[in-house]
């Protein structure tokens, strides 16, 4: 199965692929498992409240540089770059920890918003704004 699921994914040129099955679910090395196009989902969690504040992608540059700065980055599929969350905005996002999936295919980051303290680019303290009720969209903080 996992030679099928490594036939599928992207490889990456900034990290190992995984020895075996076993070194992926229970090693102590980062072997992440891209997507055909070089992503990985990434799920932005604020370290205190454990609130979802966000949903963005990351590529392995953009995991790499999460993990050696402690500041997450992501990677913009419609402008086709890597970004720096916060660079403009100053809700810069300080990883207070990383987790990583059992397969490797998604990551948490447990992060502290900088700035005003939000993480959605429409102005909400998190992207996760809107509620379906009664057969509508209802923006609602949580």
């Amino acid at each position: 199965m996992l030679g099928q699921r490594r036939h599928m994914s992207a490889m990456s040129t900034l990290f190992p692929p995984p020895a075996d099955k076993f070194a992926l679910v229970r090693g102590a090395a980062i072997t992440p498992r891209f997507d055909a196009n070089g992503l990985i989902a990434a799920i932005a969690q604020h370290a205190d409240t454990g609130e979802i504040l966000m949903f963005a992608w990351m590529n392995d540059e953009a995991l790499k540089r999460t993990l050696d700065t402690g500041v997450a980055h992501y990677f913009s599929r419609s402008r086709q770059t890597l970004w720096k969350k916060g660079e403009t905005s100053g809700q810069l996002q300080i990883v207070t920890e990383l987790r990583i999936d059992c397969d490797q295919d998604a990551v948490l980051i447990k992060i502290r918003p900088q700035g005003d303290g939000g993480a959605c680019h429409v102005g909400f303290r998190s992207c996760f704004y809107r509620v379906w009720e009664n057969g509508a969209l209802v923006e609602r903080e949580a």
